[in-house]
C-alpha cells in the first residue's frame, strides 16, 4: 500500500511537472491565473507528501511495537503477536497460491485460445484458397459456356441460311418445272 501511494505521489509530480510547462506555453494574458493555480497546487501536493511522511512513520512506528509488543516483557502477548502474525503468513501464502494457480489457469486458458485461433485462420486461409480456385474454375466455365453459345447461335444461323438456299432452291425448281411445260 505503501509503495502504491508512493507511486501515485510520483504520477502527481510528474502531472504537475507536465501542467508547469503547459502554463508557460499559455498566452501571456492568462498566465497569471493558471501561474497561481499551479502554486496552489504544489503547497498542496507539499503538504500531502508532508503528511504522508508522518503517516509513514507512525505508521512504522505502530508496525514494530505491534510486534515486538508494548512492555517487551510479556511473553504472553508476544506469544500471541506470533501467532497472529504467523497466520496472517499463512493466509497471505495461500491467498498467494490462490492467485498463482489463477494466473497458471488463465495461461492455459490463453494458449489454449490462442491454438484455437490458430486453427480458424488456417481453416479460413484453405477456405479462401478454395474460394479462388471455385472463382477461376467459374471464369473458365463462362468462357467455356459464352463460346458454347455463340457456336449455337452460328449454327442457327447456317441453318435458317440452308433452309432459305433450299427453299430458295425448292421454288426455282418449281418455277422453271411449271414454266418449261
Amino acid at each position: 500500500m505503501v509503495a502504491n501511494v508512493e507511486k501515485q505521489l510520483e504520477e502527481a509530480r510528474e502531472l504537475l511537472e507536465q501542467m508547469e510547462l503547459e502554463v508557460r506555453e499559455i498566452p501571456p494574458q492568462s498566465r497569471g491565473m493558471y501561474s497561481s493555480r499551479m502554486r496552489s497546487y504544489k503547497q498542496e501536493m507539499g503538504k500531502l507528501e508532508a503528511d504522508f511522511k508522518r503517516s509513514r512513520i507512525a505508521y512504522s512506528d505502530e508496525v514494530r511495537n505491534e510486534l515486538l509488543g508494548d512492555d517487551g516483557n510479556s511473553s504472553e502477548n508476544q506469544r500471541a503477536h506470533l501467532l497472529d502474525n504467523t497466520e496472517r503468513l499463512e493466509r497471505s501464502s495461500r491467498r498467494l497460491e490462490a492467485g498463482y494457480q489463477i494466473a497458471v489457469e488463465t495461461e492455459q486458458i490463453g494458449q489454449e485460445m490462442l491454438e484455437n485461433l490458430s486453427q480458424d485462420r488456417e481453416k479460413i486461409q484453405r477456405a479462401r484458397e478454395r474460394l479462388r480456385e471455385t472463382d477461376a474454375n467459374l471464369g473458365k466455365s463462362s468462357r467455356i459456356l459464352t463460346g458454347m453459345l455463340r457456336r449455337i447461335i452460328q449454327n442457327r444461323v447456317l441453318i435458317v441460311i440452308l433452309a432459305i438456299i433450299i427453299f430458295v432452291t425448292i421454288l426455282m425448281a418449281i418455277f422453271f418445272s411449271v414454266k418449261g411445260h
